[in-house]
């Protein structure tokens, strides 16, 4: 990985080459643009990127055709309104794992539950300025949300009763440890085309050693015999695997595998950067080892859509699309912007993972958003107020990385990001190449912000 983490480095915070199959190509920061080049631009390109006469680059794309406005503003802005809401509608779990950013699922406080005022406020506030054919989204977190299977219900309920009042489509989602789910609740979740995600972090005892129950037993079993009947049925929903990724599951194609062949939609990870107590937390050398299995899980992907087989693996999938449509982004995500949470009493966040911090209050579900807050939040959290963000080719495909995590830790996976990036933008121009109806249902619209 020595000589991906080199190849992959920042050198000039508007351009990155890189090599596919002996062929140079050019990825441009500015609208995620991606070029092919020729034997002599290339040179050209190299000779002209880091050089302390910036024109001289800009020159060149002049020269190239390849120059173009900033799609990105330079200034943050001020407010957005809310079009996203995830309600902490239990704050408690009957789950001990390792490493919960929410601390047992409490967050550092008493176990409760959100109340019925509370849920159906904060839909009340999500509709509250929305129009006919806008988009909003409602997801549902805990600690285990399913601890509180009412307030589910009743807040979707009501969203309906909104989205078809105002016009507006609504989308729903939950995140859910998997050891209350019922066929009553799939059958709820198909009937509103629920996202499901699943928290499963490998396959039997691997799962077991950072998922136990508070009494330390094992939960993997129950967790599949819980959501077999679910993915049985899903039509209209969807439901993934979640996988967090520390020093101890880093073996992720056979988790990757074992998942898929469940029958999930889709298999995602994401790696432990920041836990209340440290534990779990990946090092540097455990980053460079994710970074070589999720390459070999993206070489698997590749491998499978050649053969013409669907191969579920989210963070390729994802990442792929996004340079396709030329994503090019300020923040890592909507937190603090379109997308807040809510905790149990009522609070609003920038996201789930700050509820209940002080670091992320941004207001009340009973007063609004705190503007001024949220202006200090967009202002501070924007990719080129951020350091060494700024100067880095891949800012805008990875926004800086997440808020939680880099107020907790900094950013000790910069090193993985760019080398996953690296190898997407390889296999992309491959796929591209090989597989061009991979992409035909997406077109490229670098004009769009993409939160």
């Amino acid at each position: 990985m020595s000589a991906l983490r080199t190849a992959s480095a920042p050198i000039d915070r508007r351009a990155h080459l890189f090599d596919v199959d002996g062929a140079p190509h050019l990825f441009l920061s500015n609208g995620s643009r991606v070029y092919g080049l020729g034997d002599g631009d290339v040179l050209r390109v190299a000779a002209a990127l880091g050089d302390t006469d910036a024109s001289r680059f800009d020159h060149l794309l002049f020269d190239l055709g390849l120059d173009a406005p900033s799609y990105i503003e330079p200034t943050a802005p001020t407010s957005f309104p809310t079009r996203a809401l995830s309600l902490a509608v239990a704050q408690k779990c009957n789950l001990g794992c390792t490493y919960c950013y929410a601390q047992g699922g409490e967050f550092g406080g008493a176990a409760r539950n959100m109340d019925i005022e509370i849920a159906l406020a904060s839909v009340d506030r999500l509709f509250e300025k929305v129009r006919p054919g806008e988009r909003v989204n409602l997801a549902f977190l805990g600690g285990e949300p399913l601890a509180n299977r009412e307030i589910i219900v009743a807040a979707t309920r009501h969203a309906v009763h909104l989205s078809q009042a105002t016009g507006a489509d609504v989308g729903f989602s939950i995140t859910t440890n998997g050891t209350l789910l019922t066929p009553e609740d799939g059958a709820f979740f198909e009937q509103h085309g629920f996202a499901v995600t699943v928290s499963l972090d490998g396959l039997g005892e691997v799962h077991d050693r950072q998922r136990p129950t508070k009494a330390g037993r094992g939960t993997f079993e129950r967790i599949v015999g819980r959501v077999a009947p679910l993915l049985a049925m899903q039509r209209r929903m969807q439901i993934s695997a979640r996988v967090t990724v520390t020093p101890t599951n880093l073996r992720l194609r056979e988790t990757l595998d074992g998942l898929i062949d469940l029958g999930f939609h889709s298999v995602g990870f994401s790696p432990m950067l920041s836990s209340p107590n440290g534990r779990g937390e990946m090092a540097e050398g455990d980053m460079m080892e994710m970074l070589g299995q999720m390459i070999d899980c993206g070489h698997a992907f590749e491998e499978a859509i050649a053969s013409g087989e669907r191969y579920p693996f989210a963070n390729m999938a994802t990442a792929l699309a996004e340079i396709h449509r030329g994503t090019h982004r300020p923040y890592p995500c909507g937190a603090g912007g379109p997308y807040l949470g809510v905790s149990a009493e009522g609070g609003l966040f920038a996201c789930h993972r700050f509820v209940n911090d002080e670091a992320g209050r941004l207001g009340a579900v009973d007063s609004g958003v705190d503007e001024a807050r949220q202006r200090d939040w967009l202002a501070s959290r924007h990719v080129d107020s951020q350091s060494p963000c700024r100067n880095c080719w891949a800012r805008y495909l990875c926004g800086g990385g997440c808020h939680h995590e880099v107020i907790a830790r900094g950013r000790p996976a910069c090193d993985y990001i760019r080398g996953w990036l690296h190898y997407c933008l390889q296999a992309y121009v491959r796929l591209s190449d090989n597989q061009p109806h991979l992409f035909m249902t997406q077109p490229r619209s670098p004009d769009v912000v993409v939160w």
